[in-house]
């Protein structure tokens, strides 16, 4: 649901990197991820946004590991807990979301280094929990920036997830109404984070689109610092009349 980075990530980042045995274990997969970093992925990434902490690996090369795991909650908190962006991205697409706790999640919320992380990992895996809304409504009041960012994205997956009667509209309906009140004086990724729920609302719940629509265009395009990057901001009623007119198909997981 959420556009550009996540974009950028999951479809224009291609590998031609290819394995012949699999590590099953952290250690051993933290030594494969530095040996398959790329500089040129590094300076990629650090132009988004992308702290030091990371060997510059491509999601093509992820999934491919991803592919050959599946779900694997243990292998997903120690490859987290490493500190190594690309291996926390690559915990995001093995976690088992039916077994995160909300202790394990607020730890990722927290500890999250850069917005690839707190703004689609974190929120991907809160959003497919049992926890996404109890967490997304905390973690929108959080003092951290990043936490906030992570509760906005988890709420804005949530409505791609789930069927429109499983979802609190009169809630949401306030939420829309609090992003378009504070998205003025929120920090640069609540922002834009916000910006992505409101699309998010407009675009997977039929009922709201019309108020959301109304709330995008009063709020017209917003300027928000995308890293001197090429990405660009989306304008919400656009985006979300292109979503409507996809016939508001939900989503069957919120990772990729």
């Amino acid at each position: 649901m959420i556009p550009h980075l996540r974009d950028f990530f999951c479809i224009d980042i291609y590998s031609n990197f290819s394995f012949s045995t699999w590590a099953m274990n952290a250690k051993e997969i933290l030594l494969q991820l530095k040996e398959m970093g790329s500089e040129n992925i590094r300076r990629i990434f650090e132009k988004h946004g992308a702290p030091p902490n990371q060997y510059g690996v491509k999601i093509e090369d992820l999934k491919k590991i991803q592919k050959q795991v599946k779900k694997d909650y243990a292998l997903s908190l120690q490859l987290y807990d490493s500190g190594i962006s690309d291996a926390q991205y690559l915990a995001g697409l093995i976690a088992d979301e039916s077994k995160m706790t909300k202790k394990d999640l607020q730890h990722w919320a927290d500890s999250a280094s850069w917005h690839q992380l707190n703004e689609y990992t974190v929120a991907w895996i809160a959003a497919e929990s049992n926890h996404g809304w109890e967490l997304g409504i905390q973690w929108i009041d959080s003092k951290k920036e990043s936490v906030r960012s992570s509760g906005w994205a988890t709420l804005a997956n949530l409505v791609s997830l789930k069927n429109d009667e499983e979802l609190d509209l009169e809630k949401l309906k306030n939420l829309l109404y609090r992003a378009e009140k504070e998205i003025a004086s929120a920090g640069n990724r609540v922002r834009y984070t916000m910006n992505s729920f409101i699309i998010a609302v407009g675009g997977y719940v039929k009922s709201l689109s019309a108020e959301a629509i109304k709330i995008g265009k009063s709020l017209g395009h917003l300027t928000i610092d995308m890293h001197g990057t090429a990405c660009k901001v989306p304008y919400a009623p656009d985006y979300i009349q292109k979503m409507i007119a996809k016939g508001y198909k939900k989503k069957k997981m919120a990772r990729c």
